[in-house]
């Protein structure tokens, strides 16, 4: 069984070396699903009794590790000394800084790494984090995939 829950946050971010706009400093409306895969937990009387996981429980998860971290955020590249030598004289600025240029592909694929090791079979019903699918725009998002994440 396959179970995905969705959550949004906001995030500016550049990419350093972009032929286009996306060069400039901007900010995206983000959303993340969240895909884990499992048995229906067949439990009498436990709260997770006909559940793969308790949605509540996958949000809680994804927030604390992922979305509480990037949410309000500027995303920055390690390597982009311009950006971040600027970020630097904001007092109390919340910035990340990112091994990878933040697209939403690495984006995508440091989000899976980080809660991969978060989702785990605590429950005896073969837990997987499967896919973690991060929306840059409503139209326009990367999947990041058990089968082949890599960053």
């Amino acid at each position: 069984m396959h179970i995905t829950t969705r959550l949004e946050f906001d995030a500016g971010h550049r990419i350093p070396c972009h032929k286009s706009q996306c060069r400039n400093l901007h900010g995206h409306r983000y959303a993340i699903e969240i895909t884990l895969s499992g048995d229906i937990i067949q439990q009498e009387g436990a709260s997770e009794n006909g559940m793969v996981m308790d949605f509540s429980d996958v949000k809680a998860i994804a927030r604390r590790a992922v979305v509480d971290v990037w949410d309000h955020a500027f995303l920055v590249y390690k390597d982009d000394h311009t950006v971040r030598s600027f970020l630097d004289t904001l007092p109390d600025h919340k910035t990340v800084v990112m091994n990878t240029v933040p697209t939403a592909e690495n984006m995508a694929a440091e989000a899976f790494r980080i809660l991969q090791a978060e989702y785990q079979d605590t429950y005896g019903n073969h837990l997987k984090l499967e896919r973690v699918r991060l929306y840059e725009t409503p139209n326009s998002w990367a999947d990041a995939l058990a089968s082949g994440c890599t960053v």
